[in-house]
């Protein structure tokens, strides 16, 4: 099955006015997959039980958790990695950095190179 787009028009960022604008593609989701329907889908192949793998997934998400609130990169195999990554405000020099400086933390996530070369393969078509 194709991934759906549709055709959105930018302006050029920072010329008063807009500047020259452009058409670009972007992705129209088609709905989402939620934990049941993996367990569902994960259920046909494997000899796991529907309450096995939702027990697992929801194991994996608590250890997911706690390991990347003590900094560390998870690696998932093929699956691949998530990352803890920080923003913070600049300061001259270093001796007056402090934690106050730090504004937000997030989660990154890289894909596997199974997962990327997926979407190398990918089919697109215009939504109607």
């Amino acid at each position: 099955m194709a991934i759906k787009y549709k055709l959105i028009q930018k302006a050029q960022p920072g010329i008063a006015g807009g500047g020259l604008k452009k058409w670009y593609a972007a992705i129209v989701l088609d709905g989402e997959v939620t934990v049941e329907d993996l367990v569902k889908k994960i259920e046909k192949f494997s000899a796991l039980s529907e309450a096995d793998i939702r027990g697992v997934i929801i194991a994996l998400e608590n250890v997911i958790q706690e390991e990347l609130a003590n900094g560390k990169v998870i690696r998932l195999d093929k699956l691949g990695s998530f990352y803890p990554s920080v923003s913070s405000e600049g300061t001259a020099r270093e001796e007056e950095f402090t934690v106050a400086n730090i504004k937000s933390s997030k989660v990154n996530y890289r894909p596997g190179k199974r997962i990327s070369n997926a979407m190398l393969t990918a089919t697109f078509k215009k939504k109607a």
